[in-house]
């Protein structure tokens, strides 16, 4: 694991890496940390990294929509979804938390509304630059209105959950190259476009993007009253 400053919360431990992460090594970690916080030797653990440029394979990953095979290194995620990139100044999210219990308006033991807490932590998180994400039925992610791609997918969702931990997460775009996404058929969804805060013409810092991020996860996971909406049932 790339390591750098570790943020402490009462929970979760929020952790930026330096530098790009090692895709593998990222892998191994998330799975050592789930296990440990199901046994109770480790706490809950928001990680936020970058990676270098390469493509992931969810479980419905269709081998057809990898468009470019040779460009970057592929890896089996393991995680829910289809065909995700990875790659410099994108802030992955790898958000590792007991499912057993409630968090904020997120209640126990309920994968769908799990999901739901994570596309509102990133529509929260993109209204703090005035940008309007929203859910799309039947599309994972977050959505925008790009003026020059048209609807496009700003924020990518893929997560697993083992033993009620999940781990895997979110990925933002901030200001990752939008060519790279050429090379796969992004969540199987061919008929739209990809963009991100700069794409939008918002010269948004990683350091920025970090601390929005955190500050509205207090207002859908966060210890005290949830502010966000409840997950319908």
């Amino acid at each position: 694991m790339n390591a750098g400053d570790s943020i402490a919360l009462d929970t979760p431990e929020w952790r930026i890496s330096d530098g790009l992460t090692d895709y593998p090594a990222a892998l191994a970690f998330m799975r050592e940390r789930a296990a440990a916080i199901r046994a109770g030797t480790a706490g809950e653990m928001v990680w936020l990294v970058e990676h270098p440029p390469l493509y992931t394979a969810g479980t419905s990953a269709k081998p057809e929509e990898l468009t470019d095979p040779g460009r970057f290194p592929t890896f089996a995620a393991g995680r829910g979804g289809q065909w995700t990139y990875h790659g410099p100044g994108q802030r992955t999210a790898y958000v590792m938390l007991d499912l057993m219990r409630p968090h904020g308006s997120v209640p126990a033991q309920d994968i769908r509304c799990y999901v739901h807490g994570l596309e509102e932590w990133l529509i929260r998180t993109l209204d703090r630059f005035n940008v309007r994400g929203e859910r799309r039925e039947g599309r994972v992610g977050i959505w925008v209105a790009d003026p020059i791609r048209g609807e496009s997918k700003i924020a990518a969702i893929g997560v697993r959950v083992t033993r009620w931990v999940s781990w895997h997460g979110v990925a933002l775009n901030v200001e990752p190259d939008l060519g790279h996404f050429g090379g796969i058929v992004p969540c199987g969804l061919a008929q739209y476009g990809v963009t991100s805060l700069a794409g939008l013409g918002l010269p948004v810092t990683m350091e920025e993007a970090d601390a929005a991020l955190r500050s509205a996860w207090a207002e859908v996971f966060g210890p005290e009253p949830a502010t966000a909406p409840a997950c319908a049932t």
